[in-house]
């Protein structure tokens, strides 16, 4: 039996990446390693293609162990009080602190070393395992369960025994719950353990919240935080828990590796209270023949790798060979094409020669009558251009006097514009004392209705006062006076009425005879019959 885990007092950073026996291992070594140079005339076997992870990504635990181990030195380094010595001549104090506790056989030293160990395991399987695995993680993964039961080993380390009645005996839900006061974020995820229905037992509460900060991929700034505060963390835990020495801030920085790991656990139909948190350490021993039958399957899935890049290579190369055959032969059909089409050339370059003796006689004979025909073109071009000179000089006269003659008419029509534009605009004047005229006698009309209203209540008063005259006998002789005088002065306004409707009538047939006339004469004389009808209106 051969552990496979780092020695303790190793740094997380110093962990031998030695390729494992997944798909993952197989594909760093492959990456990893240089072939030696092929003999003349065998082929390259090409490097088998590392399998990828869900998204994509080529699985790198030895980059997220060397990440998680700059976390790690740095949490440590966060952790320890001021002026601690950290180790001699360089050395880091995680390993003089194990080889110390090695070397003393301290127990508390030794359960932390093995804690720790775990939990280097754990993570480390839980990452390489969920990467080849390839989708979202649940509850019934054994590399998952496991974490979590390392982790509450891990918590439960060195925790202080209560001896109060009422608060709980060595639980770990108190630290947890400490983190609310130091991290707000925190406080959603400790309301939502409190009201998960079922959870009966603080230790219960504690494994939700591990699960819970996981999905949220922030346990390693939860635990970092509750680590740093070591005087808030010694009334939980004993002075050489390992949430108060360097290992707990080991473990922290080797749990932000889990970040890359997507979980959905289902927390509120588990049984949380009852659970038995037992590591199962077959997951992590491992047998030499088991070693030596991974290390011989990696081989011969390095062989069968190659021989099918082999059998590819020979398929690409014979499509290759068959793809060049095809283009010989249609070289070969294009190059007696060519022969053909060069023979037909040669012939129709002959008959070409010839054709251009014969265009050259034709040439210099056309030449010759070219130049007797520009001679005489010549001659009659100049006496062409004397007649032009002439008939030019009419031509320049005629353009003058037709400018002159458009000049006139032009300011014929300026004039006649601004005449249009006069009388449009006295149009419009007149328009206006209409509507005025009309607005006149419309506030006259609305006069007489208001007299005939008076008439009206007079009337009623004619009416009310002879009533009362028929039954009143000593008062009849006044009454009599009065209604006669009120039928004199309705006698007087019905004439006043009459005269008003009449003189408004003469006053209207006047208004349009007016204008009727000022729209017939408006051409001549226009400007005093304007005056008038604008006094008249105004």
């Amino acid at each position: 039996m051969r552990d496979q885990s780092p020695p303790s007092g190793s740094t997380t950073r110093g962990l031998p990446h030695a390729p494992s026996s997944g798909p993952a291992g197989r594909g760093e070594a492959q990456r990893g390693r240089i072939s030696p140079r092929p003999a003349a005339g065998s082929r390259v076997p090409r490097p088998t293609r590392a399998p990828q992870n869900h998204l994509g990504v080529l699985p790198p635990p030895g980059a997220l162990w060397a990440a998680a181990g700059l976390v790690a030195d740095a949490v440590a380094a966060a952790a320890r009080p001021k002026g601690a010595a950290g180790g001699a001549q360089g050395v880091p104090a995680r390993d003089c602190i194990d080889t110390a506790a090695m070397a003393t056989k301290d127990p508390t030293a030794v359960e932390r070393a093995n804690l720790l160990n775990m939990a280097k395991l754990s993570i480390k399987g839980l990452i390489e395992s969920a990467l080849s695995f390839g989708r979202t993680l649940d509850s019934d993964y054994p590399p998952l369960q496991q974490f979590f039961v390392v982790m509450e080993h891990c918590l439960k380390h060195g925790l202080k025994v209560r001896k109060s009645f009422l608060s709980h005996n060595k639980t770990i839900w108190g630290p947890l719950e400490l983190v609310e006061k130091l991290y707000p974020e925190a406080e959603e995820i400790g309301a939502s353990v409190r009201d998960l229905p079922g959870l009966k037992t603080p230790l219960g509460r504690a494994r939700a919240w591990l699960r819970l900060a996981l999905m949220q991929k922030k346990m390693a700034d939860y635990l970092r935080c509750l680590i740093i505060q070591r005087d808030l963390l010694s009334e939980f835990y004993e002075y050489h828990a390992l949430m108060m020495e360097e290992e707990g801030a080991v473990i922290v920085g080797l749990l932000v590796g889990l970040n890359v790991i997507d979980a959905n656990l289902c927390v509120k139909g588990e049984d949380l209270d009852s659970q038995v948190g037992v590591i199962d350490f077959s997951m992590y021993l491992k047998n030499e023949e088991d070693i030596g039958n991974k290390e011989r399957n990696v081989q011969i899935a390095a062989i069968l790798d190659q021989k099918n890049y082999v059998e590819e290579l020979n398929r690409q190369l014979n499509s290759t060979v068959s793809s060049l055959h095809s283009r010989v032969d249609s070289l070969e059909k294009s190059n007696t094409k060519l022969i053909e089409e060069l023979a037909i050339a040669k012939n129709n370059i002959i008959k070409l020669q010839e054709e251009n003796h014969q265009l050259r006689s034709e040439n210099k004979l056309i030449l010759m009558k070219t130049q007797q025909h520009l001679e005489v073109t010549k001659v009659d071009v100049e006496t062409e251009l004397q007649t032009y000179k002439h008939s030019r000089q009419g031509l320049d006269e005629m353009y003058n006097e037709a400018r002159r003659q458009l000049r006139d008419e032009s300011q014929l029509r300026q004039d006649v514009e601004n005449e249009l534009a006069v009388q449009v605009s006295m149009k419009h004047e007149i328009e206006l004392a209409m509507k005025l005229l009309e607005k006149d006698i419309h506030e006259k009309q609305d006069t007489l209705i208001g007299l005939r209203q008076q008439l009206e209540e007079v009337k009623a008063i004619n009416i009310e006062t002879y009533q009362k005259l028929q039954g009143s006998e000593d008062g009849l002789k006044e009454k009599n006076e009065i209604i006669a005088r009120l039928e004199e002065k309705t006698s007087k306004i019905t004439a006043a009425m009459k005269q008003l409707e009449q003189s408004d009538n003469d006053l209207l047939t006047q208004t349009r005879t007016i204008a009727m006339s000022l729209v017939k004469c408006a051409s001549s004389d226009t400007q005093d019959q304007y005056k008038l009808v604008k006094d008249i209106s105004f």
